[in-house]
């Protein structure tokens, strides 16, 4: 009778411990925790609390809403467990050594407003069924190891202010349906191995601070119209294939400052704010 006893209350604690949150959503922070080694990671879990004590798991209303594991030592591949989220609205995730392939599950988190796997070590495309997160607000992807073309599908993600895919090897062009993304206030697209012309239809971005394309092989001119661009205080265009080289500027300054031609060299001019 105490041995029953004694297995109710073990079951009770056990099952209080994870009582603020879905079976399905405690599974998938479990198969995260084992799949990216996390008896490894700076700052652990112990599976045996309340996992509303777990670092970098934020709860509301008995469902997890953001996931902030940043600088952590995660390793391995996410798991596809991932997309049990249902209404998490941040991920964070960067600065560490994860690999393979971005989990298209993703896709399953509808309500995602940010999603930052930068710093690590992904490889493959970027999945096009990313492209159904349309409240993301930004998407930073830089610094892995990611192949392939900007998926059109993630020109249907209209509440977007940023979008960081720089430091991969993504190849072809800039989606000339690049415009529709009309709140975007951060582009990056820097170091990798894009070609083609630099569509015009950026110049349709007018609320475009942060415009990086250096080191590609974007070829013929600068469109003109970027001199609409009147809210850009970086902008970064040098090491390609363009008819000529322009300055690359950072800091508060006149939008024509962008479209001095340099003889043969490209120089960098900081501008202090006011």
């Amino acid at each position: 009778m105490k041995t029953f006893k004694l297995i109710v209350i073990c079951f009770l604690v056990s099952a209080y411990s994870f009582a603020n949150i879905s079976s399905s959503e405690r599974d998938a922070l479990i198969a995260l925790y084992n799949s990216t080694e996390g008896s490894k990671w700076n700052t652990t879990w112990d599976l045996n609390t309340s996992v509303d004590s777990w670092y970098g798991v934020t709860i509301e209303n008995n469902k997890v809403v953001e996931l902030n594991l940043p600088f952590n030592n995660l390793q391995g591949n996410l798991p596809k467990e991932i997309g049990n989220f249902e209404t998490l609205r941040k991920l964070n995730f960067g600065f560490n050594k994860l690999v393979g392939k971005i989990p298209a599950e993703l896709a399953n988190l509808k309500e995602l407003t940010s999603l930052e796997l930068f710093m690590n070590s992904f490889e493959g495309e970027i999945p096009s069924e990313l492209g159904s997160l349309t409240k993301l607000e930004s998407l930073k992807l830089y610094s892995n190891k990611l192949t392939g073309n900007i998926p059109m599908e993630l020109m249907s993600l209209t509440n977007l202010k940023e979008l960081l895919l720089g430091s991969n090897f993504l190849t072809g062009t800039i989606p000339n349906q690049i415009y529709a993304l009309s709140k975007l206030e951060k582009l990056s697209v820097m170091d990798n191995k894009m070609d083609g012309e630099i569509p015009v239809e950026i110049a349709q971005l007018t609320q475009l601070k942060e415009l990086l394309l250096s080191s590609n092989k974007f070829t013929g001119d600068l469109p003109m119209e970027f001199m609409n661009l009147t809210k850009l205080n970086t902008f970064m265009v040098s090491d390609n294939n363009l008819n000529q080289e322009y300055i690359s500027v950072s800091g508060k300054n006149p939008p024509s400052i962008m479209f001095l031609e340099l003889q043969n060299a490209t120089a960098t001019m900081d501008i202090e704010k006011d």
